[in-house]
């Protein structure tokens, strides 16, 4: 069966991270090369889509953050490009999943607060479902809790209007939530295993995750972390459930 392609758009300013980024999705989505369209928002200006061409949007993790003071112009320029997208997402319901830096985008659409309030440090953490999300089809197979990687500076500070809760952590309230039917956002990675992890951390060691002569502590961490794989699901469900032909 050919379906039509998801498509992966991502704003990381580094090939070899935008390179992992796109390896670890194709991974454990289960998609073949030809079914992910990849676009580098951050390279040059994301030109006009047409969603009815794709099975569903998927948006990666970001150096960028909503709540920078101060923004160069590309950053202002990819947040003008995927604020455009995300408000027809949203407002058609279209099929979406925004991981880690979705939060920040979709919740500012929703006029919520995204703020440094609820950051947390490069780990493993649990994440537990609530009522809607023990039920919900994107997170079938996971939990009633799970553990997953995080790493992120800003957060949702709050729950956005007219959202459903399907995820909670204790140090990030807000880890996972749906608008409408079909958008999704995590704020857990559900693309990274310990590898990715590890491969990330490096690439980004200097960027004020961590301290960098922290780094062998933290790849330490990853391996012997919790982290099972039931995060991956999350993607695989997505897919399987929005695929079209």
């Amino acid at each position: 069966m050919h379906v039509k392609p998801f498509l992966l758009l991502a704003t990381r300013d580094h090939n070899e991270a935008a390179a992992a980024e796109y390896r670890s999705v194709l991974r454990h989505t289960g998609l073949a090369p030809d079914q992910i369209e990849h676009l580098r928002v951050e390279s040059q200006p994301l030109p006009p889509l047409d969603l009815t061409t794709y099975s569903g949007v998927i948006l990666g993790g970001s150096s960028f953050n909503i709540s920078d003071s101060q923004k160069t112009e590309i950053q202002l320029r990819v947040e003008a490009d995927l604020a455009a997208v995300v408000d027809e997402i949203v407002d058609t319901d279209y099929p979406f999943l925004g991981m880690c830096y979705g939060v920040g985008t979709v919740t500012t659409h929703l006029g919520g607060t995204v703020d440094r309030t609820y950051s947390e440090p490069v780990g493993a953490i649990e994440v537990r479902l609530t009522d809607a999300g023990r039920t919900d089809p994107l997170l079938a197979g996971i939990g009633p809790a799970f553990s997953a990687f995080v790493g992120h500076k800003e957060a949702c500070t709050g729950v956005p209007p007219g959202v459903v809760m399907l995820a909670t952590g204790e140090d990030c309230p807000v880890q996972m939530y749906r608008v409408g039917q079909n958008v999704y956002v995590t704020q857990f990675h559900p693309e990274l295993d310990a590898d990715d992890l590890t491969a990330r951390m490096r690439i980004y060691q200097h960027a004020g995750y961590f301290d960098p002569s922290e780094l062998d502590e933290l790849i330490a961490m990853a391996y012997a972390s919790r982290v099972s794989g039931e995060q991956h699901l999350v993607l695989r469900n997505f897919v399987e459930r929005y695929a079209v032909e």
